[in-house]
């Protein structure tokens, strides 16, 4: 495989960097860092490489978020852990799938998926801007096993970007939660995700290692610097976040697709 260049490395860097401060903020910095990833590496390159070190870069930022929500915010852990590990399964599963993809089948698969998100947060300016509402019935935590664990986990082993967002939103819908609160248990489930693409990922041996460290470094400053963020401004700013990121990065890859 062709070398990188020290360029490109420094310019990946910056990205892993923004990647992890959105992730924490509102999930989706697989949105931000893996786009980067499939431009910055030769293009020869299988597209399992770019998603494999994009699971090895964002698990160090995710963990990271996750750590910092946790100290900080009221989270119910034990609802949160169950629901990952549905994702870790779905994920796992996912990600054994991934290995034949090609990027020209991944940048349409993910734009369609942005502009339903950015759909969805604008005819619903109020979603998730409410407090919690308390403790969590059964029903809802099963509802959210399935769809935020099973099915966004197995999206998440599959493709990956976008996951962190749908988690939130997700969450939000499924348990009631205001978005901080929904951004906090999100950061425990995509660990797990991570934790099971990013195994299948090594297995296979299509994880760039060596690239993977540097960018892991900026990821974590920008997760453990997002998190602090999110919970200083509130659901509002998250919510803002969530549509400036979204429509960004729908024309990005709208430009990548049909223009470039």
């Amino acid at each position: 495989m062709a070398d990188i260049s020290l360029t490109t490395v420094l310019v990946l860097c910056l990205a892993a960097g923004a990647a992890g401060w959105v992730d924490a903020v509102v999930g989706g910095g697989g949105l931000v860092l893996l786009p980067a990833l499939m431009l910055g590496l030769p293009g020869s390159t299988p597209a399992a490489y770019a998603l494999g070190t994009n699971k090895a870069v964002a698990i160090v930022g995710t963990t990271g978020a996750a750590a910092t929500y946790v100290r900080k915010t009221p989270v119910d852990v034990r609802v949160a852990v169950r629901i990952g590990l549905a994702a870790l399964a779905g994920s796992s599963g996912g990600a054994f799938l991934a290995a034949g993809m090609s990027t020209a089948v991944l940048k349409p698969v993910v734009l369609v998926v942005l502009l339903g998100v950015a759909a969805f947060v604008i005819l619903r300016p109020d979603f998730g801007t409410a407090p919690a509402a308390g403790p969590v019935g059964p029903r809802r935590v099963l509802a959210a096993i399935g769809l935020a664990g099973l099915g966004i986990g197995f999206y998440d082993g599959l493709v990956g970007p976008g996951t962190g967002t749908f988690l939130v939103l997700a969450l939000t819908a499924v348990l009631h939660l205001d978005l901080v609160t929904a951004s906090a248990t999100a950061k425990i489930v995509n660990v797990c995700t991570n934790v099971g693409a990013l195994a299948t990922f090594a297995w296979q041996g299509t994880v760039l290692w060596q690239l993977a460290l540097p960018l892991a470094a900026f990821n974590l400053a920008g997760g453990m610097l997002g998190a602090r963020t999110a919970l200083k401004k509130g659901s509002g700013f998250v919510r803002g976040v969530l549509l400036v990121s979204v429509l960004g990065l729908v024309a990005t890859l709208a430009y990548e697709q049909w223009l470039s």
